[in-house]
């Protein structure tokens, strides 16, 4: 047994109760009150957290890579609004719709090896989309990435907590900054690649996810190996939160409300942001898709500072000021120049992507023991809302016109005041 094994493992004598003759330890009981200190003394996985990252950063590279690839396919396809919003639809219901039922399975029958096997759907999507020849061919690429992304997000978000060792919100934020690197890489290497050589040349990113299955085999590794140990048990503990039943229901569904307010907003910026500024600035499909690179990579920074900052001031705090926080700026988003619509942009990302991290490590907390399923509902949901939202306002966009979309979405991050009715926790905020 190595090092890093043995810091790891249960001492058996110290740990384990010993049951009555003919009696059976239920398996919640070898979890005790004490069972956080031992996790806390093994540190944080740093190592674990950066290679689920780094398959993060791969995975939604990959997704991004589809949003990017919008102004090429409507031009190669004479494609309407409505219809780039069913793409969307399609990869955002696929990984909606089973995201929050995977995430229940595995709560009781953990699936290490899952995450590759979730990353071969990626992989097929991909060479799919390379060689699409019409709409209904592209529907189902978009459907297969979404696949894979129904499998890797719980199954990441177990990962990551169970490699926190307490500090939670580091290691979803550590977690998500990776995907949100990622998607703000997704045009920037669409701008570089997909523009210049065509629709053929997204086959090149099916390489991204071999390396990410490659690096999954190796997180599976370790998630096996740690599943019965005290640092295993210890992430899957029941905690008592001090809420009632209706309370934690009213709280779950103030943060569901938070998402689509996140969620619906953020899909109008990434979905129809380049359109916006073909349309109204007349700017290149190449520079816009710097642009949309400006915004991706503030969300990517937002991200790190929302957790780390949710454990140090409380969740509801980071939420609330993120939400709504951003408001101000979107509200002044539609009216701004080039130059200011950029600056505006960048800070919205900022600002209004701190609030994931707190959402879901605050959802975790309320139901806890459920983490996989708590991750695939709220992950689901992201998608899910943003994906119902391209669909509504690409509709919308074609009977009215992408300004007006972008002057009804400002008003969206005002739902973030619902925050202000989160309720307290063991005198925490």
């Amino acid at each position: 047994m190595n090092q890093a094994t043995a810091a790891i493992s249960p001492d058996t004598s110290a740990d384990t109760p010993i049951a009555p003759a003919g009696q059976e330890i239920p398996p919640t009981a070898s979890i005790s009150s004490t069972s956080a200190a031992p996790a806390k003394d093994t540190g944080v996985a740093y190592r674990v957290l950066g290679a689920i990252s780094v398959s993060h950063l791969l995975n939604d590279m990959m997704q991004s890579v589809l949003l990017a690839l919008y102004p090429v396919l409507k031009g190669n396809f004479s494609l309407s609004f409505a219809q780039i919003g069913v793409i969307t639809l399609a990869f955002q219901f696929s990984s909606s719709l089973l995201q929050p039922l995977i995430g229940a399975f595995t709560d009781k029958r953990p699936k290490p090896y899952s995450l590759p096997i979730g990353m071969s759907f990626t992989l097929l999507g991909l060479l799919l989309l390379s060689q699409a020849w019409n709409f209904p061919s592209i529907v189902a690429a978009a459907a297969l990435i979404g696949m894979g992304s129904s499998v890797f997000h719980p199954e990441s978000s177990r990962v990551a907590r169970m490699a926190s060792a307490g500090q939670h919100g580091l290691a979803q934020s550590i977690f998500q900054v990776g995907g949100n690197i990622g998607s703000s890489l997704g045009p920037l290497l669409a701008a570089l690649i997909i523009v210049p050589f065509g629709q053929g040349s997204v086959a090149w990113f099916s390489l991204a996810a071999l390396a990410a299955i490659f690096i999954l085999m190796r997180v599976s590794r370790w998630y096996g190996a740690n599943l019965n140990t005290v640092r295993g048990r210890a992430s899957l503990a029941r905690v008592e939160t001090g809420l009632t039943r209706s309370q934690v229901i009213g709280a779950l569904c103030i943060l569901l409300v938070l998402i689509f307010s996140k969620y619906f907003y953020l899909t109008g910026l990434n979905s129809y942001l380049t359109f916006y500024l073909i349309d109204r600035f007349g700017v290149s499909i190449q520079n816009a898709q710097y642009c949309l690179f400006v915004f991706l990579f503030a969300v990517a920074v937002g991200t790190v500072v929302g957790g780390p900052v949710g454990d140090r001031i409380g969740r509801k705090r980071v939420i609330w000021g993120s939400i709504v926080g951003a408001a101000p700026f979107a509200l002044a988003l539609p009216y701004a120049n080039l130059f200011w619509t950029i600056a505006l942009i960048f800070v919205i990302g900022l600002i209004i992507a701190s609030a994931f991290s707190a959402i879901l490590v605050y959802a975790q907390e309320l139901v806890p023991g459920k983490t996989g399923m708590i991750s695939g509902l709220f992950f689901g949901l992201a998608f899910g809302m943003a994906g119902i939202g391209a669909a509504a306002l690409g509709s919308l966009a074609d009977v009215t016109s992408i300004e007006f979309v972008y002057k009804v979405c400002s008003f969206l991050p005002l739902l973030g005041l619902a925050a202000f009715l989160l309720p307290e926790r063991h005198g925490k905020t």
